[in-house]
């Protein structure tokens, strides 16, 4: 079995989110637009910390990709890509963490 990857999802949310199919919940959630997929996005990463601090694995590993689905979900509303975040992480790599923070103006 080969190894499902993020690239992966990201095409399977693009072709899902063109289908005219009504059982598709990836089509419902792009069609309610940013607001509903970001607060979904929230609700998730509310539930991933919540199963972290009870220190339950297998639900955070549940929650984990639900988290990585909507994030994903959130990304194509806002036509963003996983290649343009990693070219973000890979920039990133060439500082410092406390060079970076700075560089935002976050510092």
């Amino acid at each position: 079995m080969s190894r499902f990857t993020l690239e992966a999802l990201e095409s399977i949310i693009a072709e899902r989110a063109a289908s005219t199919d009504g059982s598709s919940y990836t089509a419902s959630l792009m069609r309610k637009g940013q607001p509903k997929a970001s607060q979904k996005l929230g609700e998730e990463a509310v539930e991933t910390i919540i199963a972290a601090l009870a220190g339950d694995k297998s639900e955070v590993v549940s929650e984990s990709a639900d988290l990585l689905y909507h994030l994903l979900v959130v990304w194509k509303l806002a036509g963003v890509s996983l290649d343009d975040v990693l070219a973000e992480l890979q920039r990133r790599t060439s500082q410092t963490g406390l060079e970076e923070k700075a560089a935002r103006g976050n510092a």
